[in-house]
């Protein structure tokens, strides 16, 4: 090979080594650029917490405030509306079902960033209002912190699910993708198979329960000769002094229904509310340690739960049921509030007997601001089988 010819295979390399050289110092650049995005949002992402996203966000204008009555520091956001709502607008945004106001506490729950961000692609309290009051009347007055549970119900119905005061132009998107089918859709009703209506009207004659979400199912059981749009008002209407999160941990010994085993779940109830967990395939032991909230309403009736065999292709199965009064516990609650005292204590307890049906007895205990409560209690018109469950209550004040 002559020297001339070594001499252009050799520029021809170094040729080709410095243009890899140089793509490879704009991916460098590339990705270096990407990852130091001075947006607000990127550097939030990367260095902030969702929790502490939220809370920057709750300190924009117009979020300080509920989007509805006014009340100071809102601890409660509507995902799919975004907005920012007070603990006793809450109550009645889930009445009015998971489609509509998906509710979430900014304190209780978990976020992710994802949510966040989509709170602030809906721009908050301000757009929202934009949005949903944009033809509200001159004359219309709007309900004040201190509304009664009729005002608030009246007019968060006109406003989220009658869309009274919107433009009608306007298009309605959920941003959030729910797992009814009518997710979308501007009616409050939930669209049941007629297995389940089979199902709900043979255990709750004269009603049914209205699935309405993955963590939070609320359902408004009515008399039939009552039309709908009646009983959805009045559902709305009722006055909350709070909210129970019960916590769904194990049960022990349960019915066979099926060959060998069961499919579990169980539903819990409180007046005119029902929300029920996952189903535990092929298991008498099941864990299922499942957080569900209900609202406590002012005349407090007993929280009821009742387990199922998931069957596909027939009826759930009955595997028992059990009351529990949960009126010990809000007073508890209501002791912790108008006490200076924050030291660990026991305020009341219960023992087992075959009046209540506990297993053992059942201590309320008042910690850290928190009023929680343990109970092991037998199922009632079955065979066998035992729950735990562990109470914890939160006045509307709080």
């Amino acid at each position: 090979m002559s020297i001339e010819q070594g001499n252009r295979e050799g520029e021809s390399g170094h040729s080709r080594g410095s243009g890899s050289r140089s793509r490879l110092y704009e991916l460098l650049d590339m990705e270096t650029s990407s990852d130091c995005d001075d947006s607000p949002r990127n550097w939030q992402n990367l260095f902030c917490s969702p929790e502490m996203r939220l809370e920057s966000l709750l300190s924009e204008a117009g979020n300080g405030f509920c989007a509805d009555c006014g009340s100071p520091d809102p601890k409660w956001v509507s995902l799919n509306i975004g907005a920012f709502i007070c603990i006793k607008c809450s109550g009645i945004h889930r009445s009015l079902g998971v489609h509509i106001s998906k509710v979430v506490s900014v304190n209780l729950d978990e976020w992710t960033n994802e949510q966040v961000d989509a709170l602030i692609e809906m721009g908050g309290n301000n757009a929202v209002n934009l949005k949903y009051e944009s033809h509200l009347p001159e004359n219309y007055t709007k309900p004040k912190p201190d509304a009664s549970a009729e005002e608030r119900a009246d007019f968060i119905r006109k406003k989220y699910e009658q869309h009274q005061f919107m433009n009608s132009t306007l298009h309605l998107a959920c941003p959030f993708p729910l797992p009814s089918s009518s997710d979308c859709s501007s009616s409050s009703s939930y669209s049941e198979s007629a297995l389940e209506r089979k199902h709900n009207e043979k255990y709750f004659p004269g009603g049914r329960i209205h699935g309405l979400g993955h963590a939070f199912r609320y359902s408004w059981r009515r008399p039939e000769h009552k039309s709908t749009k009646k009983s959805h008002s009045m559902a709305g209407m009722v006055e909350f002094v709070g909210l129970i999160t019960v916590n769904i941990l194990r049960g022990t010994n349960l019915a066979v229904r099926d060959m060998v085993s069961s499919d579990p779940y169980v539903i819990l109830s409180l007046g005119n509310q029902s929300t029920k967990t996952r189903v535990i395939k092929n298991n008498l032991n099941p864990v299922w340690n499942e957080k569900l909230m209900l609202s406590i309403p002012d005349s407090v009736p007993p929280l009821k739960l009742l387990v199922y065999d998931k069957d596909t292709f027939s009826t759930d199965d009955f595997m028992g049921d059990a009351e529990i009064d949960i009126q010990p516990l809000l007073s508890a609650a209501k002791g912790l509030e108008s006490s200076s005292n924050s030291e660990p204590m026991q305020h009341e307890s219960h023992q087992a007997s075959e009046d209540n049906m506990l297993v053992k007895g059942s201590i309320i205990t008042l910690e850290d601001g928190r009023v929680k409560q343990e109970v092991a209690i037998k199922l009632q018109n079955v065979e066998r089988g035992v729950l735990e469950i562990e109470l914890e209550c939160l006045l509307l004040a709080q």
